[in-house]
């Protein structure tokens, strides 16, 4: 008998992460969106149980071990293999300062959640991908965090230069690839996608893309079958320089 796939999503209670939360779970998966807020979290799943869909809230800071420790205590009692961890969860703090302005702890919060976040994340979550037999892990990354893209003049985002969160994204970029290299032995794939600028709440709803386009590349590497790629960057169905 097929097991039900299973995912879990951080910082799901809105926006982009619950929008891959519902078209996964559109998909047939069991998902546990994970929340700071659990009532925001609750009432997130309710509208998509409302809809017919295996929908659960999980209480999850990522920026604590023991929060992230307990989610995945709790995770495990309900199941005994998780197929997607989406690392959704990020804050864009920062940008009011330039990069010799920018206070330190202003930094330090920004890593603690869009890159310290997916490293526990996934590090607690492993037992349970590794259960999965073909676990896949989805970092939400940026194209702030393309050193190639920085870079380059022509580029739409050349002239943003935030010191916290670009480099928070870049380092994630590099984690991606670090994980996908231990991951391998194991059948885990792991990933990361852009977005691209979204309109969503961290941004004043100013993004030109909508929460369905930006949740295209997350749910389709979510879903990757044996033959799928690891260690990309990808945004909609392009391959990124990193």
């Amino acid at each position: 008998m097929t097991k039900q796939k299973t995912a879990l999503i951080t910082g799901a209670n809105r926006s982009i992460g619950f929008e891959i939360a519902r078209r996964l779970a559109a998909e047939g998966y069991r998902v546990w969106l994970g929340s700071r807020d659990v009532a925001r979290g609750e009432e997130a799943a309710k509208k998509l149980r409302d809809q017919g869909l295996d929908a659960h809230v999980l209480q999850l800071d990522v920026t604590s071990d023991q929060s992230v420790a307990s989610a995945i205590t709790e995770l495990s009692r309900q199941t005994d293999h998780l197929d997607a961890l989406i690392n959704n969860a990020g804050i864009a703090d920062g940008f009011t300062f330039g990069p010799f302005e920018e206070p330190i702890d202003v930094t330090k919060a920004v890593y603690e959640v869009n890159t310290f976040g997916p490293i526990r994340m996934t590090q607690a979550a492993l037992p349970l991908l590794k259960a999965s037999g073909a676990g896949r892990v989805v970092m939400l990354s940026s194209e702030l965090g393309s050193l190639n893209s920085l870079l380059d003049p022509q580029n739409q985002f050349y002239g943003i230069n935030a010191l916290g969160y670009n480099s928070s994204k870049t380092a994630l970029n590099a984690v991606t690839v670090s994980f996908a290299k231990a991951a391998e032995p194991f059948g885990i794939k792991v990933n990361a996608a852009d977005p691209g600028y979204t309109a969503t709440d961290m941004n004043g709803h100013t993004g030109y893309r909508t929460v369905e386009q930006a949740a295209e590349a997350p749910v389709r590497l979510a879903m990757l079958g044996p033959d799928g790629p690891t260690a990309g960057y990808f945004f909609d169905d392009q391959t990124l320089s990193w």
